[in-house]
């Protein structure tokens, strides 16, 4: 009977000597992946305040460039966060003891197959990036989106990610557009309007 209690020992040693290093290892990283998330969205938040802190006027009317930093933020903000979440998640897959070396190969099978799977997400986030560098609308504009698969779409942008863009109407609905299905945007309040009154 020595033995299997010897047997029981070692392995609760070895358990317990995995929980205070490997183990508390992936808690630390898990809680900083936590608390670094709280923060990047903290920053990006603190940053649009300032944006509109110096400006009182209406949210139509905010200058282009305040409207295109607010949106380029958002998007930093969101990336940095996958950034995070990949650079974290291959750590505790190292601290696992998975061979992340041999996933290569499979990995690359699966990027190919969910990239012929994914095009729709991939093309949005194209769009999405060309949509925020050419400046085409930002927060707080009046636009006009026609859209590939349901006409028209037409309110003040909410929220501008890589993936998405989100209107709000004037009787309070809210659009969710996927970027790479908008075929035209008609800024209405860019720079300047006119009314032209007969």
């Amino acid at each position: 009977t020595g033995k299997p209690n010897s047997d029981m020992s070692s392995t609760l040693h070895s358990l317990t000597e995995w929980l205070l290093t490997k183990g508390l290892h992936i808690l630390l990283v898990m809680v900083f992946a936590v608390i670094a998330t709280r923060l990047i969205r903290l920053v990006a938040r603190r940053i649009s305040r300032r944006f509109d802190s110096g400006d009182t006027t209406d949210a139509v009317l905010r200058p282009e460039s305040v409207k295109h930093r607010r949106a380029v933020s958002s998007v930093i903000s969101s990336v940095a966060i996958a950034v995070l979440y990949i650079v974290v998640a291959v750590d505790i897959a190292n601290q696992l003891g998975l061979p992340i070396g041999s996933l290569v190969a499979p990995a690359a099978v699966l990027g190919a197959a969910f990239g012929f799977g994914a095009q729709r997400i991939v093309q949005d986030l194209l769009s999405g990036f060309f949509l925020i560098t050419e400046k085409q609308y930002g927060f707080g504009d009046l636009v006009a989106l026609t859209v590939t698969a349901g006409g028209d779409a037409r309110g003040t942008v909410e929220d501008v990610t890589l993936r998405v863009t989100k209107l709000r109407t004037s009787d309070g609905e809210v659009f969710t557009v996927p970027n790479g299905q908008i075929v035209k945007s008609l800024n209405l309040s860019k720079d300047w309007a006119r009314a032209v009154v007969d």
